[in-house]
């Protein structure tokens, strides 16, 4: 027997030790609900976490710029369908100009309805959403996914003589009129092809804005199993670790009683002295 070192007592401190160390870390784990509290816990899985956490987050954003393109579409729609009735209205009032009945007086008051129809789609024509323009011939680029990504959407021009054939026609107050029978039958005319000029026009932005929701929906597929990913690497498996905890506590209560075990059995070779 000896007394100056007590081996058993080492080596019980050393195992109480560790077991204390694991306890702090389940303790840690279950408080935080993450299974990488320090970065020495998994440094790789808090690489690749790190990295899904920021593709998440431009994931989110462009699913955001998305958002925001489908309402720029629709506001643009939503005028549109208004040219549209404003464009039957037009339509009606020409062939009511026609009536050989009508006198010159009548065909005079038709026409300030209809020149007043002409002023109010030019004026949706300058229409803009938070300063965009919301018809012009540029097509505008919506970011699509996480590397930023894009794709262009159908321009809606409803400025351009070129683009919209009829409907610049339809702009001018003082070259469309519908004061005589003739000037409404070439009224008629430009008014017709400026309908079929509109209805392609909404046919684009339909497109535009089907697109735009597959890809919101993509998108927000994207961001959930992405936060899956990033979820199993770093989110703790509550059951799991309360079972590890409890296991933990108990060799800690132990370890502390078979510690003070081990520091008693020197005192044994007291009896020897006796």
């Amino acid at each position: 027997m000896i007394i100056n070192t007590n081996t058993t007592a080492v080596r019980a401190a050393r195992l109480l030790s560790e077991s204390t160390t694991k306890l702090g870390e389940s303790l840690a784990r279950l408080s935080s609900g993450s299974k990488i509290v320090n970065s020495s816990d998994d440094a790789a899985g808090l690489a690749q976490v790190l990295k899904l956490d920021a593709q998440l987050k431009r994931t989110q954003a462009a699913s955001a710029n998305v958002g925001n393109a489908v309402s720029f579409v629709q506001t643009q729609d939503g005028f549109l369908e208004k040219v549209q009735t404003a464009l039957e209205r037009m339509s009606e009032l020409t062939v009511l100009s026609k009536d050989v009945t009508k006198s010159d007086t009548d065909r005079s008051n038709y026409t300030v309805e209809f020149q007043q129809l002409q002023n109010y789609i030019s004026d949706i024509g300058e229409k803009k959403f938070n300063g965009v323009t919301l018809f012009s011939s540029t097509q505008e680029a919506v970011t699509i996914d996480s590397d930023a990504n894009t794709f262009s959407m159908n321009a809606v021009n409803m400025t351009s003589a070129v683009a919209t054939t009829g409907l610049a026609t339809i702009y001018n107050a003082t070259s469309t009129s519908i004061s005589s029978t003739s000037n409404a039958s070439t009224a008629l005319t430009n008014i017709k092809t400026a309908i079929q000029t509109l209805a392609d026009m909404r046919a684009k932005a339909g497109a535009n804005i089907q697109r735009l929701n597959m890809t919101e929906q993509q998108l927000s597929i994207s961001s959930e199993n992405i936060a899956a990913a990033s979820s199993r690497i770093r989110d703790v498996d509550v059951a799991q670790e309360s079972t590890n905890f409890a296991r933990y506590n108990i060799l800690v209560q132990t370890g502390s009683a078979m510690l003070a075990q081990a520091n008693l059995l020197p005192s044994a070779a007291l009896r020897l002295l006796g």
